[in-house]
């Protein structure tokens, strides 16, 4: 039997075309969709008119359909907690995209409903499945760089303007950008140094995209593309901005984990090149990468020499498949977390200590730097995950 998909949000230009684009057809077919935004349902229905697919006013009545049982957030960060509530509250098996939730207590409240109910979650960390973050976990786990004990992370996004042309560039919709982008960073650090952020400390601010001319009026609509074009240069001149912008356009984060290592991640939105950058460094070595989606390189130095001259090159290739091969895998660990109770690379827990660590990084940030302590989970929380959702 197919398991039946409810598309929470219908833009196919966006998340929602990601599951169009890679759901296993032979296991799952959408059955219903809904969008608070009636010409973005018509679109979708326009777009499949030969499927028998429940058109949805809001989110209630999905849920109310017997033939979902699954279904996929895919709508504004602001919108997540609510709607992942509610569809937990239904007995829905959630894929809830990243950001968990704008919040340390929000992502709590998802947990303890996932419990309680023992309804299904899964969230959407799909830089768990990337070829060059799986090489280097691979490496790190072999023990040839020993025992890790500092990372280092850059994040240069040359595309960053993209951010300030619409909700994102506002706290009020999305918290701030450590959520939005930099949750995959902070997710991956947590899994390859094996342990979560305890205490952080943060600066940041809005330095570049504050002061660009010809903004957006209010409820005028963005053009999401252009900053994507190469004539998108330079920062200072880039127009159709949103009116408004309060979040920041950089930003540097340090993390204490709960199991000694200690981390930085800086992220830029106005570089002219667009990279991740992780250094992971142990008592026997360090390894880099070169290049993250596609094509790409693991270096990794465990004898003393030149920089130049990594002992160990892995060469990597991209996979099929949006988001460097991302996409497709991430669906299919999904499905296969519904319907035969495989745990999945994804962590729930580590989801909440991702949105956590931004969350307290951004109000460092705005609070004049202060170190601020991460709340743990609870314990029957942890465990309750730890044993891929089953109750004890």
């Amino acid at each position: 039997m197919k398991t039946g998909i409810g598309l929470i949000g219908a833009n196919l230009n966006l998340r929602a075309g990601m599951v169009e684009a890679n759901y296993p057809r032979d296991i799952a077919e959408i059955r219903a969709v809904c969008d608070r935004d009636p010409a973005m349902l018509e679109l979708y229905r326009k777009s499949h008119p030969e499927e028998k697919i429940h058109y949805c006013a809001n989110v209630r009545e999905l849920l109310a359909d017997f033939a979902v049982d699954a279904v996929f957030i895919m709508v504004r960060d602001q919108y997540h907690e609510e709607i992942a509530l509610a569809a937990l509250e239904a007995g829905k098996a959630v894929y809830l995209e990243k950001p968990m939730a704008l919040s340390v207590e929000g992502c709590d409240r998802i947990l303890a409903t996932a419990c309680r109910t023992g309804s299904r979650l899964f969230v959407g960390h799909n830089m768990r499945y990337l070829a060059s973050v799986l090489k280097m976990k691979e490496i790190i786990d072999s023990g040839a760089v020993g025992e890790i004990q500092c990372v280092w992370v850059r994040h240069f996004i040359s595309y960053g303007s993209c951010y300030f042309r619409h909700w994102c560039a506002r706290r009020e919709t999305c918290n701030g950008l450590l959520l939005q982008k930099g949750s995959h960073d902070i997710d991956v650090i947590h899994w390859l140094a094996g342990g979560y952020a305890a205490r952080v400390a943060a600066m940041g601010k809005l330095s570049v995209y504050n002061r660009n001319p010809d903004r957006l009026k209010e409820g005028e609509a963005p053009d999401r593309k252009a900053s994507f074009r190469g004539d998108c240069w330079p920062p200072l001149e880039i127009k159709g901005l949103a009116p408004d912008p309060d979040v920041e356009d950089h930003s540097m984060l340090l993390m204490q984990l709960d199991n000694g290592v200690q981390a930085s991640y800086e992220q830029c939105m106005y570089t002219p090149d667009s990279e991740r950058n992780y250094t992971f460094i142990g008592t026997r070595g360090r390894i880099e990468n070169i290049g993250d989606f596609g094509d790409c390189q693991i270096h990794v130095w465990n004898r003393r020499g030149e920089r130049k001259s990594p002992d160990i090159v892995y060469h990597l290739k991209g996979g099929d498949g949006g988001h460097g091969g991302t996409d497709p895998a991430i669906l299919r660990d999904f499905f296969a977390f519904v319907r035969e109770g495989k745990i999945p690379n994804v962590s729930p827990v580590a989801a909440r200590y991702a949105v956590a660590a931004g969350c307290l990084g951004h109000q460092s940030m705005r609070s004049g730097n202060i170190p601020l302590d991460v709340p743990p989970v609870k314990p029957e929380l942890l465990e309750y995950f730890r044993n891929g959702q089953k109750k004890t």
